[in-house]
């Protein structure tokens, strides 16, 4: 059985690397994984359930990683012992191109399977064995994509404080300020008005308030657009 096939991840090639080498990663990935433990840099032992038809087994899986060529690729073999059902073993090769930051990831397949497993058929096993790789490779590429959003938002966190303005010496309070009297002399004789009522209208008087004048402009202007209204309502 042979397979192939390549999937794009917005993620650099050395994020992808380590992700293929990142057993807790893999664990998730793989579907019916139970457990996969690194033995040492190139071999790791797993557990993986699963059902194809109607025949459900657990595989005690080896796994040893070859042709190594970071961050460019490598080669994966494995073998999975299924106890009375039978078993599978299998390599894949596996190859990451890195465009405008994203990697194309692409792979090939050659797999075989013995005992009660094979007798489902080749095109029972053909499909779920595709099905399978179509699921761990989606699962795959969204935990990568996911690690590096948030490494990616991390980052820009940590620029925007770094840049970020030293904050200036706060001013002195508006009430400290206002409260402060103004210097006078001491024998100046308080302000004092010829004109008291005209004096209260000024204070009234709002800043920038229109002369009286203006403000006759106004109401003669309001009056004709009401006038105006009213006509134009009528004679509809």
């Amino acid at each position: 059985m042979d397979m192939s096939g390549q999937l794009t991840i917005a993620a650099p090639r050395d994020r992808v690397w380590d992700a293929l080498n990142d057993e807790k990663i893999l664990q998730d990935a793989v579907p019916g994984c139970q457990e996969v433990v690194r033995v040492d840099e190139t071999h790791f032992t797993a557990k993986v359930k699963q059902k194809i038809g109607p025949i459900s087994a657990s595989f005690s899986v080896k796994i040893e990683l070859s042709d190594l060529d970071p961050p460019q690729g490598y080669k994966i073999s494995g073998s999975g012992d299924g106890g009375a059902v039978g078993f599978a073993k299998g390599g894949a090769s596996v190859s990451l191109v890195e465009v405008d930051g994203q990697t194309t990831l692409s792979y090939e397949v050659q797999a075989q399977v013995g005992g009660k497993i094979a007798q489902l058929g080749a095109r029972l096993i053909d499909s779920a064995a595709r099905k399978l790789a179509a699921q761990f490779f989606r699962d795959f590429k969204q935990a990568v994509e996911a690690a590096q959003f948030f490494r990616d938002f991390k980052q820009a966190i940590e620029t925007a404080n770094a840049v970020a303005p030293t904050p200036s010496t706060p001013a002195a309070p508006m009430a400290a300020v206002s409260n402060a009297a103004p210097a006078t002399p001491a024998d100046a004789p308080p302000p004092t008005s010829a004109h008291p009522a005209k004096a209260q209208k000024t204070l009234l008087r709002w800043p920038g308030a229109p002369s009286g004048g203006v403000r006759l402009l106004y109401f003669a202007i309001i009056v004709a657009v009401v006038a105006l209204v009213t006509w134009l309502l009528t004679t509809q």
